[in-house]
């Protein structure tokens, strides 16, 4: 039985089909939207769709952005000659926050995972491949310590280490299983710094 009229219960299913939403959640954010002010909503709405329009992929690093380059991949005082691979944008941000990594990222948006179809086609490794063939010396892989994240890890190894490039893995103060914009900076900064070569 519908509880309410057409207008809220769409608002509530569309609310319900964000990740990490459910059905109260969607509730409440459907509520709240109602209620708020008519020029709120617009700001919103015009806000997301905004974001859908102008958001999309850095040419270097390939992290969000609405930019052709994003500000780390164009900062003449970062080194360009340290790249750390990540799965996400969320775990680039996760670094930053501890502001002791000067180098740049490349961002691969998720991690081989053959049970989920997910090959190396699938995500940003030709990218990578690719900057690999300037000036880098050092590879800093940063995956999240998952099955997945160590399989791509691994991957990326054995295609980089041929070619004399140094690869590195941050330390294992990341807890396996543990996803890395959930983790602390000072673990996150010790994980970086205990980094050991692959």
């Amino acid at each position: 039985m519908n509880y309410y009229s057409d207008a809220i219960t769409n608002l509530i299913e569309e609310f319900s089909h964000l990740p990490g939403i459910g059905a109260k959640s969607a509730q409440k954010l459907a509520f709240h939207v109602v209620n708020m002010p008519e020029d709120q909503v617009q700001k919103l709405a015009d806000t997301i769709v905004s974001a859908k329009k102008n958001i999309h992929y850095c040419k270097e690093c390939c992290t969000l952005t609405d930019q052709e380059i994003c500000p780390i991949c164009s900062s003449q005082k970062r080194d360009h000659s340290i790249i750390m691979v990540v799965e996400n944008t969320r775990d680039l941000a996760a670094y930053e926050k501890t502001g002791k990594y000067n180098g740049v990222y490349h961002v691969l948006h998720g991690a081989i995972s053959p049970m989920l179809g997910v090959g190396p086609n699938d995500i940003r490794l030709k990218e990578l491949m690719a900057r690999l063939q300037k000036d880098v010396k050092e590879l800093i892989l940063a995956t999240n310590s998952s099955l997945e994240g160590e399989t791509t890890a691994m991957y990326i190894s054995k295609l980089v280490k041929p070619t004399g490039i140094k690869v590195s893995k941050i330390a294992s103060g990341v807890p396996v299983g543990g996803d890395l914009e959930y983790i602390d900076e000072v673990t996150l900064l010790r994980a970086l710094e205990g980094r050991t070569e692959i």
